[in-house]
């Protein structure tokens, strides 16, 4: 499936909830969630009860859409955190915690995790001293990444980086702002996810 290039707004519509996909404009009157909540198309406002399949199909979608992760992506990450020891909703918001684009989000170097995987394909950050141009790469205890010596003198990171200082940093990583870095010090754990995921709902929906 292609990646969507569609108006991001109105998936947050689709889920009823605050995504933040649209960064600053998310925590404004603009937000569209908030300016209109029907779900998107002529039988929006006519919307029928959810029955249970409907509930997990959503809750897939809405973490699928806030992390920016594909189909395929998201599928291979709930394999991935089903085989690993613990529990399985649990582990597979860790997986999807540490994919690079996101670390640069919690950085407080972007004001969205799509504009953060932008940066990345542009090449503008180095993991462990080497570029790297793939938001998807899953970063473990001990990564560095780290902004470009070239992309340093930027107007927009300059910008980026005076918001950075007042941005919530994550136990999980230790940020050194003078440096524009960040060290990933431990694995993420449920409640550093600060989204009101219901994961469970996520693995009764692979389970089947």
């Amino acid at each position: 499936m292609a990646r969507y290039t569609g108006p991001s707004c109105k998936l947050c519509r689709r889920e009823g909830k605050k995504l933040f996909l649209k960064g600053d404009r998310c925590l404004s009157d603009k937000c569209a969630v908030a300016r209109r909540t029907t779900v998107p198309g002529q039988h929006g406002a006519g919307r029928k009860t959810i029955k249970e399949y409907g509930l997990q199909h959503r809750e897939k979608m809405t973490a699928r859409r806030y992390y920016g992760v594909q189909e395929k992506q998201f599928k291979g990450y709930y394999v991935q955190a089903d085989k690993k020891a613990g529990i399985t909703g649990e582990n597979l918001l860790t997986i999807l915690e540490c994919r690079l684009d996101n670390i640069v989000y919690r950085m407080g170097l972007a004001s969205s995790r799509k504009e953060a995987r932008q940066m990345v394909r542009h090449a503008h950050f180095t993991l462990n001293g080497k570029k790297v141009d793939i938001p998807s790469i899953i970063c473990k205890v001990g990564d560095t990444v780290a902004l470009k010596e070239k992309s340093k003198g930027s107007e927009k990171f300059k910008a980026l980086l005076e918001t950075a200082d007042t941005a919530v940093t994550p136990k999980w990583l230790e940020i050194d702002l003078a440096n524009v870095s960040a060290k990933m010090i431990a694995m993420p754990k449920r409640e550093d996810v600060d989204f009101p995921f219901e994961e469970q709902l996520i693995v009764e929906l692979y389970s089947k």
